[in-house]
Parts: C-alpha cells; sequence; structure tokens
C-alpha cells in the first residue's frame, strides 16, 4: 500500500469517510471509532520473511460422536504453509477439509497435536488470546459470508478493527473497499448486495486488518464462474502484494488449479500432495530447509474506545446470524 489515504474529514480528503457512509444512509451516529490514530501500516513481506511459516499443524487429529458412532475428522494431520504461499486444500464431502480449516484458525480445538500460527501455539492461549489473535492476524472467508445483517458495508469492513478498539477505522477501510471495488456500496446493508457483492465484502472483513494468515473456505462454492475468477484474483493478488499465506478448501478444480500446491484429503488424512499452477514452491521449500515456525507476525494494532452505538447494534444482531463464528 502507498501509504495510508487521507481521512476523508480532513482537508484533503477525496471522498466521504465511514462517518458520512452512517450519516447518509440515516442509520446511527456519526462515526465507528474515536479520532485521531488509525489502524497499523500494512505488512509486506520481502522474500527473506517467505522463508517462515505463517501456518503448522502437527499430528492434528480430532473426533466427533454421532450417537454411538465415532467419527474421524482429522486423523494426524500433518502441514505447514508458508508466508506468500497459496496453499489448496481438495477432498470429497465429509473428509475433514472445515474442520481442518476452523482448528487452523482456532475456532476449533484438536483432541491431540499442536496447531502454530507464527510461533504462537494456540493450545497456549486463552479464548480471549485466540480470539484477538484471529481480529489481528488471520482474514476468515466463509461461503455464506456471514455479514451483519443490520450493519453497512463499511461498517461490516470495519468490524475487526472496531472490535480491536482501533481508533481510526476510516482510511483502512475506505482502502480495502476501493481495493475490492465497492466504494459505491459502502452505505448499502448486506440484503442489498449480489452474491458476487457479499463475497467482495467479506473478503474485504477478511484483509482489512491485513493478516499474515487468510483461510477461506469455499470462497467461490456459491458463485458464478466468472465472479468466482474475481474472488480467486482477488485473493491471490493479497497473497502476491503482501507475503501473507492463504489455505482455501475447495471443491472447485479451476481454483485449486491457481495454488502453489494442492492437498488432497480423504478420511481425515492427507492422501496426496502436488504442485499447482501458482509455482510457490520455493518459499515452501525454504521453510522446510530452514525448519523455522518463528511467525510471520502480523503489526499489532494498537488504540482504545470501541465505538460504543456499532458496538451495540452488532451485539444483538451478531447472535441472530446462523452460524456465524467469533470474529
Amino acid at each position: 500500500m502507498a501509504g495510508e489515504p487521507p481521512s476523508a474529514g480532513s482537508p484533503t480528503g477525496t471522498g466521504p469517510n465511514v462517518t458520512e457512509f452512517t450519516r447518509a444512509a440515516g442509520r446511527g451516529p456519526a462515526r465507528l471509532g474515536p479520532e485521531p490514530e488509525a489502524a497499523g501500516g500494512e505488512l509486506v513481506l520481502d522474500e527473506a520473511d517467505r522463508s517462515v511459516v505463517a501456518l503448522c499443524l502437527e499430528a492434528v487429529s480430532k473426533r466427533f460422536h454421532r450417537g454411538f458412532e465415532e467419527v474421524v475428522a482429522l486423523d494426524e494431520v500433518d502441514l505447514a504453509v508458508a508466508a506468500g504461499e497459496f496453499l489448496a486444500l481438495v477432498g470429497p464431502s465429509g473428509s475433514g477439509k472445515s474442520t481442518l480449516l476452523h482448528i487452523a484458525g482456532g475456532l476449533d480445538r484438536p483432541d491431540a497435536g499442536r496447531v502454530l500460527v507464527g510461533d504462537d501455539d494456540l493450545s497456549d492461549l486463552s479464548a480471549a488470546e485466540r480470539a484477538r489473535l484471529r481480529r489481528r492476524r488471520v482474514g476468515f472467508v466463509f461461503q455464506f459470508f456471514h455479514l451483519i445483517p443490520t450493519l453497512s458495508v463499511a461498517e461490516n469492513v470495519a468490524l475487526p478493527l472496531t472490535l480491536d478498539r482501533v481508533r481510526r477505522v476510516d482510511p483502512p477501510v475506505l482502502d480495502m473497499l476501493e481495493r475490492v471495488g465497492l466504494s459505491h456500496r459502502a452505505t448499502h446493508l448486506p440484503g442489498e448486495l449480489s452474491g458476487g457483492e457479499m463475497q467482495r465484502a467479506a473478503i474485504a472483513r477478511a484483509l482489512v486488518s491485513h493478516p499474515a494468515l487468510i483461510l477461506a473456505d469455499e470462497p467461490t462454492g456459491n458463485l458464478d464462474s466468472a465472479t468466482g475468477e474475481a474472488i480467486l484474483d482477488l485473493l491471490t493478488d493479497r497473497v502476491r502484494e503482501t507475503g501473507a499465506a492463504l489455505l482455501i478448501v475447495t471443491h472447485d478444480t479451476g481454483a485449486a488449479a491457481r495454488a502453489d500446491r494442492v492437498l488432497s484429503l480423504r478420511d481425515g488424512r492427507v492422501t496426496s500432495s502436488r504442485h499447482g499452477a501458482g509455482d510457490g514452491t520455493a518459499p515452501r521449500r525454504q521453510a522446510e530447509r530452514s525448519g523455522a515456525v518463528t511467525g510471520a507476525a502480523a503489526g499489532a494494532i494498537s488504540g482504545a474506545g470501541v465505538a460504543e452505538p456499532v458496538a451495540e447494534r452488532v451485539a444483538e444482531p451478531a447472535g441472530r446470524a446462523a452460524g456465524k463464528p467469533e470474529i
């Protein structure tokens, strides 16, 4: 990112800020968070940093019980994703792909094994610490978007920053909306968007805190082929620009083909690995040779003062959003 855009409320601003988005739509108070501090700068990893392992799963197992039947979702899975690598995980329904993704992001916990995001072992973190890590260092993109229906697009995108008590959310939110082509939709509610626009809003929310790790569960599953290609372009461009690690779960063979590496999962086990078209194997091999699991550290976002009006509006609708995970 070539520097932070000016706050639109200043004399040099070039457009309306999130404050004005909210006021123009006639919903709620004037701003999302107290000024004047903004979110931290974008993390861009250089070539040396791309030897770092952003995500590591070591002998991870997970079982569920269905009545008297034990279902093995994951069976001693080992997996590593290097900074700057795009890894696709494929396999039939019920093979454990989504379970692996949720465990990788700290939304669920394994029965056995270790999960490291950078150099943080998730088993050593409290629930509050895991939530903070997700907000600051992990970006989730879900198949069903999980946008809060009573918040505008701009407010949905700002939500991770608002919950993380970032003082000025306008610059990063405006920048991300511009990047995904949704500036003109900033004041709209999710129900007023097309499927592709909702997914782009979800991606903007996932990327607004500049995570070092992006986890995407069937990001093209509900989209037509052209829109799906555009969504993949957004994600892969982000990986190439910033050196973030990207792990996608997909049934889409076209999406998998764009990855640097493709893993197949069946009955909770990794059954095969092959190179994709992305040619991102060099960073992975460097990481394997170095043995470093030292973390693709994303800058911590500082600040104080959650915007109370948005927080209040989030609390009740968030509980109604079916299946909405903790952000």
